[in-house]
């Protein structure tokens, strides 16, 4: 595979539009990081990052690169000293899965969090998630900073205490506009859609349909959800079947390793018509026996298939330091962000000279943009101590933190399969999103 990087076009001037609208679609007001609902929170002299990440359920596969990623950030942090001249301290909490059995898990985990005195939770990774805690954390006085959140709604100002969110990973905006994008560059006009009936689907799901309408191609068959749970996709996968698409789109996590098999056995399948993934699938499938989450298919069944992933490539470099922390790692996926999420929270505790959460949130946004550039905690601490204003830049590329604490500049990732089921990077392309308070 060849990487390439390119600023992102859209194929169509009308979808180029449509990317502009959605990012000022939002509410009415800036939403963001300002006075309006903040929450007045602790502080004890010590940065305690928790983390709300999957470590059961079936998002668990999603979870061993993010706590990589949070934990190799907090072991740096403190071997260059700390935080308020204290190292930093890390507890670990689990998020589950997005299952019928798994409702209460993130809030009972979250609560344990809350009571550890954390100042900031770095989770959770899916946004269905998150929706179920987000009230809890900030209405806490504790920042919520999630790595790996895509989902609209975060920046449509629905919770309470919204000025203590965050998040590195870019909306669904800019990855519904690349994956939209690539379909039409490709010259599909006849797109099916199966997705998972959660936050996330539903809006990437609207995201890619109004991309691929704006661009001149259509759905051949309206979107077809499954609930969390689904055990049995006939009547998403006969529809498709039955409409002759020219692609299929497959918004979904775990559940695609049966969901592959029914499409293949309808005709629709990735041997039948080319097939893509998005971030929450996009992993390796193939056969790992020591591995008890493993997700597997047989080798050869996802050849061609393409997947889109916010955020750069993890660099080599990057990842040796993770195997540091998890030798097993064999998936990358949302580590970068994960980590910088970490590296940000401490730079802007830092800057704000206290670990209270509000003080914190209030400089996060900063210490992302208009400054010195810097790219490791070491290197912006020293500034910072210099009395120099920072510009983080980070491995999962420039965050910029935008009015409703969701980045502004970031990267989506093309990925593609080879006959083992691995995944290795076509392209990245970078994008802008419009800050809502802009629109």
């Amino acid at each position: 595979m060849t990487r390439r990087t390119k600023t992102f076009r859209l194929a169509a001037v009308a979808a180029t539009s449509a990317l502009v609208l959605a990012a000022c679609g939002g509410s009415d007001d800036d939403g963001g990081n300002d006075d309006s609902g903040s929450v007045e929170s602790k502080s004890d002299g010590v940065l305690t990052i928790g983390s709300l990440l999957p470590k059961t359920g079936n998002l668990a596969f999603l979870g061993p690169p993010e706590i990589a990623g949070v934990k190799l950030a907090v072991e740096e942090i403190n071997a260059a000293g700390g935080v308020l001249g204290q190292p930093v301290e890390y507890v670990e909490g689990d998020s589950g899965g997005n299952g019928p059995g798994d409702a209460n898990i993130a809030p009972e985990e979250a609560d344990k969090l809350i009571n550890a005195d954390v100042d900031a939770i770095i989770g959770a990774a899916s946004s269905g998630v998150s929706q179920t805690v987000i009230d809890k954390i900030l209405g806490a006085g504790v920042i919520q900073f999630s790595p790996a959140n895509t989902s609209t709604a975060f920046d449509e100002d629905p919770f309470d205490g919204e000025d203590l969110y965050f998040r590195t990973a870019p909306s669904d905006i800019l990855q519904g506009a690349v994956l939209a994008n690539l379909l039409l560059q490709e010259g599909k006009q006849n797109v099916a859609i199966i997705s998972t009936d959660d936050p996330y689907g539903t809006t990437l799901t609207e995201e890619v349909s109004k991309n691929l309408e704006a661009g001149g191609s259509k759905l051949s068959v309206d979107a077809q959800f499954f609930g969390s749970g689904s055990d049995n996709y006939d009547t998403q996968v006969d529809a498709i079947a039955g409409s002759s698409p020219d692609a299929v789109v497959v918004i979904a996590f775990n559940e695609t390793v049966d969901i592959i098999p029914s499409l293949a056995a309808a005709g629709v399948g990735p041997a039948d018509v080319p097939t893509y993934f998005v971030d929450g699938n996009t992993a390796e499938y193939n056969d790992d026996p020591a591995d008890p989450e493993d997700t597997f298919l047989p080798a050869g069944s996802l050849v061609g298939v393409k997947g889109t992933i916010p955020g750069a490539e993890a660099p080599a470099e990057f990842r040796q330091r993770l195997l540091g922390i998890d030798p097993a790692l064999t998936d990358f996926t949302y580590s970068a962000e994960s980590y910088d999420a970490t590296i940000v929270t401490a730079l802007a505790a830092l800057v704000a000279e206290t670990d209270a959460a509000d003080k914190v949130a209030a400089e996060l946004p900063g210490v992302t943009k208009d400054g010195t550039k810097c790219t490791t905690f070491q290197e912006c601490a020293d500034l910072i101590a210099a009395g120099e204003d920072i510009d983080y830049d980070g491995v999962s590329g420039p965050i910029e933190l935008g009015s409703t604490g969701s980045p502004t500049a970031a990267s989506i990732g093309i990925w593609a399969y080879d006959d083992q089921n691995f995944i290795s990077p076509v392209e990245f392309i970078s994008g802008q999103i419009p800050d809502p308070s802009d629109g």
